[in-house]
């Protein structure tokens, strides 16, 4: 039989009642050994990033897939989608009619994993501690809009917001909003290497060798106090050097379920395979893929330049050929199953067109072929990456406008040259922070943003921006956020390419498995569980 198996999106917030109800760590857990989950997410610490787990730091899928674990955050997106519920907090809500003030109260007997009671005045500390280390990952940004952060009594907590922000209980439901120990964590100065504490459903614990974390284990949390119902006692996250290798591991049964990030061709081999004992999920997910522009490189500076790749790129071949079914082209930062989704580009640009693209160019005097180098992580976004880039490449200079090179570099390199602006094109991913269009345009466009791009655009930041964040009602905000994407369609800071669906592969005796990722890839390890193969 097809061992694949596909999982539908819930009805929004169907299931989000049922998850406030189930409590804490004492809900129930099926024991037994350690689940044993494979990844291929590299976690280094390196001079350039010696904190790469601090929450005041730690701005990718991977290390937010260990804080998600281990420091318990105000609000959490429920294991049904929908709107965040409370977690650390009992109770949180807007308090005025113009969405800028927020107050939280704290559940009661809150404790942080090594006994310490949490206050308000903790809450306080962690997000004014983010805000003021303004770590260069650019994670600050998701708070702000904060203006001062309020406590009363032990209990309560209110936000005093800037501007008006309908998206900030998301906000509040990310790891750089995590509540963190003053003991543990200094107020001016991140913590460096691999130790994490907090009050979340597990414990943590690292081994390391030679600057790299190999084995993360999960221990089950006994002061835990929150809205998750914790199925084991133990889960292991083990790092492996490719896909190929954790395959192997799973097939083996060394490890009982792998995760991000598996090849096209091993998805593929899993989806038809009759006999195997290792079950692929499949799951809706809102992953996308980019390349973004350093506007001030004198090769792409040209606005014309950049228009002309959009215009030449032909992004459903690129799917067809090096993603097949697992992924569909893009035409805006913002993914299609999101409400204020636009299809910019594809309005703007239509079909690829190598006649079009060349008229750009000529009318703004610019002398062809244009010699360009893509950049790309070699080790960050899956094997298929490098394929990916070749064939841009291809399709860039088969047009004869463009002269393009790839080059491949390590993400632990490749991401503070990034940030140093030392690339003129690249290639990135983006793994949402919460499922709303202002979390694919925010950290692209906004002050302070994710890429550290020099682009800016005053429409965008002064007034559609905080249009859309007035608006509770998502839908009353579509106007403003395709007015956004019109303008970076016109303008192409960036270049979406396509959104991708997401996986799991796990041995049959594992339960959980249709949440083990939630479509922000946030990945659930209390889901999993121990039952009857099947």
């Amino acid at each position: 039989m097809n061992r694949k198996t596909l999982v539908l999106p819930a009805v929004i917030g169907l299931l989000a009642p049922v998850l406030a109800a189930c409590g804490g760590s004492d809900s129930g857990s099926d024991g037994g050994d350690a689940i044993v989950v494979g990844t291929t997410d590299e976690f280094t610490a390196t001079s350039e990033a010696p904190a790469p787990l601090d929450p005041a730091y730690a701005y990718d899928v991977g290390t937010w897939n260990i804080l998600r674990q281990t420091v318990q955050t105000l609000m959490i997106q429920p294991r049904g989608e929908g709107e965040p519920v409370p977690e650390a907090a009992e109770r949180c809500g807007f308090t005025d009619t113009g969405n800028e003030r927020y107050a939280c109260t704290l559940r009661e007997g809150l404790k942080f994993a090594g006994g310490d009671t949490i206050t308000a005045a903790d809450v306080k500390y962690s997000i004014d501690r983010a805000l003021k280390l303004k770590a260069d990952s650019g994670v600050f940004g998701l708070l702000s809009t904060v203006d001062t952060v309020e406590t009363q009594g032990d209990r309560e907590v209110i936000f005093h917001l800037k501007t008006a922000d309908a998206t900030f209980p998301y906000k509040l439901s990310t790891p750089v909003a995590g509540i963190v120990d003053p003991d543990d964590y200094a107020e001016g100065k991140l913590r460096d290497g691999f130790q994490v504490d907090g009050s979340g459903p597990y414990t943590f614990e690292a081994e390391e060798q030679d600057g790299k974390l190999v084995k993360a284990v999960f221990t089950k949390n006994p002061s835990y106090k929150g809205s998750l119902k914790v199925n084991n006692d133990e889960v292991e996250l083990r790092s492996f050097a490719d896909a190929d290798a954790m395959s192997s591991a799973v097939e083996k049964g060394d490890i009982d379920l792998m995760s991000r990030t598996m090849s096209p061709e091993q998805i593929q081999r899993l989806s038809t395979a009759s006999d195997s004992a290792v079950d692929l999920v499949e799951m809706s997910g809102l992953e996308i893929r980019y390349l973004a522009f350093n506007t001030d490189a004198p090769a792409v500076e040209s606005k014309a330049v950049r228009q002309a790749m959009a215009q030449v790129i032909n992004r459903g071949e690129l799917v067809s050929k090096v993603y097949g079914t697992q992924a569909e082209p893009l035409y805006s930062l913002v993914p299609a199953s999101l409400t204020g989704h636009s299809n910019a580009f594809f309005n703007k640009y239509g079909e690829p067109s190598v006649t079009k693209a060349k008229a750009l160019l000529a009318k703004a005097n610019v002398s062809t072929p244009v010699s360009l180098t893509l950049h790309y992580t070699t080790d960050h976004y899956g094997t298929a990456t490098e394929k990916e880039f070749e064939l841009l490449k291809e399709q860039l200079n088969s047009s004869g406008l463009f002269d393009v090179k790839i080059k491949g570099t390590p993400w632990e390199t490749f991401r503070p040259a990034e940030q140093k602006g030392e690339y003129e094109v690249y290639g990135m991913g983006w793994f949402p922070d919460f499922p709303d269009a202002d979390n694919y345009i925010a950290p692209f466009l906004d002050k302070d943003n994710f890429l550290g791009s020099p682009y800016t655009n005053s429409e965008i930041r002064n007034s559609l921006i905080p249009e859309s964040r007035r608006e509770a009602d998502r839908q009353s905000a579509v106007g403003s956020l395709t007015d956004i994407q019109d303008i970076v369609a016109e303008d192409v800071p960036v270049i979406p390419l396509w959104q991708g669906k997401q996986y799991v592969a796990a041995r049959d005796d594992v339960t959980g498995t249709a949440y083990a990722l939630n479509s922000s890839s946030t990945l659930q390890l209390w889901e999993l569980g121990r039952g009857v193969s099947g």
